[in-house]
């Protein structure tokens, strides 16, 4: 007996925090409000906390922030990013960056499913990279930093009784990659979804359980260790003039660029340059030769997020950028298959009803457009925003769109070459 009662002392207390904590986290959702600052800080950080949660998001999104969808492109700050221009010249809108290095269109499709009601009938801006097309599409370990299963459940719950080629497809996607099977239970309901299957009551319940402990991980823990970059938009934005005016600012873009890569010659900025390419340079000189980005899974990956911004009725604006000329000429990346890239995704987009498109693919030989190998620089980010500002702040005709299960097919995912050039030049619809 005395035994016990010294068991107890010990680790009954561990016991009952446990049952408490447990109580907690499937309790009704308390209401956490989020303060503007830590919309500030978050709206910049590019987090993966903040993407693959819920409550931040949720929050920015109803007010005047507008979702900015991209990868590693955002966390290039200079004087022309859009979230300083925006800020500078106190427009009506706030970019709210979701992605970073290694987030591609299968992280974003799941990453939008805790914010289709604040995509219903707004506007979006989103970024796609040629560098996300390659033959294997997004590698798993870059799918799991901005997974969670916050995302799975939310997605499987608003999506139970529907059966769709989107949803079989999004579900056996899902299923390739090892993050998805961290949780028995879900990766069940995953695998239910991918044959087309309805989800058990049973399921079900597990499911809003599940989600209530998650939204509630999503709420003590989202908005921790932010990286705050309000400062650095601050200082750079010192650099801008008081009034915008396109010829002025292009100006100062050009002279910034020019002061920023003046120690090589590929235009590209010093820093990058002397952190990452001037020791090896010369032995990637041809390396490129052989990169295709025209046959990937990545294709049918995208047409996710087509068909959820389709289903939300969200206005878009697709922008499609350069690579660095002198950069691709040297490492021997073919203009050909770029070009063939861009007419293959703007096929898709169009074919479907998305035209709003800032198609920068052929500028990648202007100066000082690039601020490195593949990234937007000073001029690239202005030339971007005379498609971004007006979108944003005047009235868009409402799109209609019209989507198409082919572009799921491995057929397209793998068409190129001449077959896609003969395939384009049989279609009427664009």
């Amino acid at each position: 007996m005395k035994l016990r009662k010294e068991l107890f002392k010990i680790f009954g207390p561990v016991f009952l925090a446990a049952f408490l904590l447990g109580v907690f986290l499937v309790a009704p959702l308390s209401s956490k409000k989020i303060d503007n600052v830590t919309l500030k800080r978050a709206a910049l950080s590019q987090s993966a906390n903040i993407f693959k949660g819920t409550i931040v998001k949720q929050t920015a999104l109803e007010k005047n922030y507008v979702p900015f969808f991209g990868s590693s492109e955002f966390s290039r700050i200079d004087a022309f990013h859009p979230f300083v221009l925006a800020q500078k010249y106190k427009r009506p809108y706030r970019p709210f960056l979701l992605g970073a290095m290694g987030a591609q269109s299968l992280s974003q499709f799941f990453g939008m499913q805790e914010i289709n009601a604040q995509l219903k009938d707004k506007k979006a801006v989103f970024v796609i990279s040629p560098q996300w097309f390659v033959k294997q599409g997004i590698a798993p370990g870059a799918f799991a930093l901005y997974y969670s299963n916050l995302q799975a459940v939310t997605w499987l719950l608003d999506n139970q009784d529907k059966n769709t080629e989107m949803q079989r497809y999004a579900a056996k996607r899902l299923l390739q990659m090892p993050s998805a099977h961290s949780d028995k239970m879900i990766e069940n309901c995953i695998q239910k979804k991918a044959d087309g299957q309805n989800l058990s009551e049973m399921q079900l319940v597990y499911l809003k359980l599940r989600r209530n402990q998650l939204m509630h991980e999503d709420q003590l823990f989202s908005t921790l260790k932010l990286n705050d970059r309000r400062q650095r938009i601050k200082r750079v934005a010192k650099a801008l003039p008081d009034n915008y005016d396109f010829a002025d600012l292009d100006q100062l873009a050009y002279q910034i660029g020019q002061k920023k890569t003046d120690n090589n010659q590929f235009e590209i900025s010093n820093n990058f340059w002397n952190k990452r390419l001037k020791k090896t340079y010369r032995k990637l000189a041809g390396e490129q030769a052989s990169k295709n980005y025209v046959a990937s899974p990545e294709f049918a990956d995208f047409q996710l997020v087509l068909n959820q911004f389709a289903k939300n009725h969200t206005d878009v604006l697709f922008v499609i950028p350069p690579v660095n000329r002198q950069w691709s000429n040297f490492t021997g990346l073919s203009l050909k298959m770029l070009t063939q890239f861009n007419e293959k995704i703007r096929y898709q987009l169009e074919s479907q009803g998305f035209h709003n498109i800032a198609d920068l693919s052929k500028d990648g030989a202007e100066k000082y457009f690039m601020q490195d190998t593949i990234h937007l620089g000073w001029r690239g980010w202005l030339k971007m925003d005379q498609y971004v500002a007006p979108f944003l702040m005047n009235k868009q005709k409402q799109p209609t769109y019209q989507i198409n299960d082919k572009f799921y097919s491995k057929k397209w995912q793998d068409l190129q070459g001449q077959a896609l050039n003969d395939y384009l030049k049989q279609q009427t619809d664009i």
